[in-house]
């Protein structure tokens, strides 16, 4: 017993210490980015690289809302992001419900429909998706951002392997109690799911607050651009002030911290149970 702990001991070490490593790269950029957000011009460009600055202020921070309406950023992306984010997981709870529970004719070829759509790149999908907003009126509006990228794909395919794993006989106790198909998913399908749904909410979250590509193209004016577009901003104005961009960097990335903090058991568990089964 002792010998097989020992070898246990002997071969965690090295995937230890690679681990670590692994994680010392990952976090540099976000130790580095928050420290140079409180640095002067001459802090940011000393040779060689200070790690601390010379003194935490936060003129910086005050420094972005003058050179950019990164309020008004700001509230845009908060806005598409937490709609986009609402509409899709109520859209894939109840694809994934059906998918999961309900029989159909033809329900193996629309599920491998389903399924081959995560593998068309989203650059294919720009032009067709620009033309329709546009027949409809929706460039440069909120809704014209938040409609056309409400369907999530991985999100449901998550929750349908989730949703495979509840009881058939749980669902039969509730149609013979007289439930429907709505209060069954409701009252039943639900409950017994926060921790898929609420890591389906992180990923879809995360994919709408970083989305670059397509609020550019639909949008045109100032005032409607979201924090990924807005950012780009202090490229040109601020020119070279790195230390400017990394304090707008900093600010942009705190509602992804706390929406990870809240869900980060809920992920955890969710990959364990799932499997991220197909």
């Amino acid at each position: 017993m002792h010998k097989n702990k020992s070898k246990l001991k002997r071969y965690n070490i090295p995937i230890f210490i690679i681990l670590m490593l692994l994680s010392i790269c990952m976090i540099f950029p976000f130790v580095w980015m928050f420290l140079s957000a409180f640095k002067t011009p001459a802090d940011v460009y000393t040779y060689p690289p200070k790690w601390l600055p010379s003194s935490f202020k936060f003129d910086n921070f005050a420094k972005v809302f003058q050179l950019i309406p990164f309020g008004k950023f700001y509230f845009n992306t908060i806005v598409t992001s937490v709609t986009q984010t609402f509409l899709q997981i109520v859209l894939s709870i109840t694809a994934a419900y059906v998918f999961a529970k309900l029989e159909f004719p033809g329900k193996k070829k629309m599920y491998m429909f389903v399924q081959s759509a995560m593998f068309i790149p989203a650059v294919v999908t720009v032009i067709p998706l620009y033309l329709m907003a546009s027949k409809v009126r929706l460039v440069d509006t909120y809704a014209g951002i938040i409609l056309p990228q409400i369907l999530g794909v991985f999100t449901t395919i998550l929750l349908i392997s989730f949703f495979q794993s509840i009881p058939d006989d749980l669902l039969s106790a509730s149609k013979i109690d007289g439930c429907g198909y709505y209060r069954i998913l409701w009252n039943v399908v639900i409950p017994n799911s926060t921790t898929a749904i609420n890591a389906a909410i992180l990923f879809a979250f995360l994919s709408h607050w970083k989305s670059y590509m397509w609020p550019l193209i639909i949008t045109n004016s100032t005032h409607k651009r979201t924090l990924p577009v807005g950012l780009k901003y202090l490229v040109t104005e601020s020119s070279s002030e790195y230390q400017v961009m990394m304090a707008a960097a900093f600010m942009s990335i705190i509602p992804i911290l706390i929406v990870y903090i809240i869900c980060e058991k809920s992920f955890t568990r969710s990959l364990t149970m799932t499997g991220l089964k197909g």
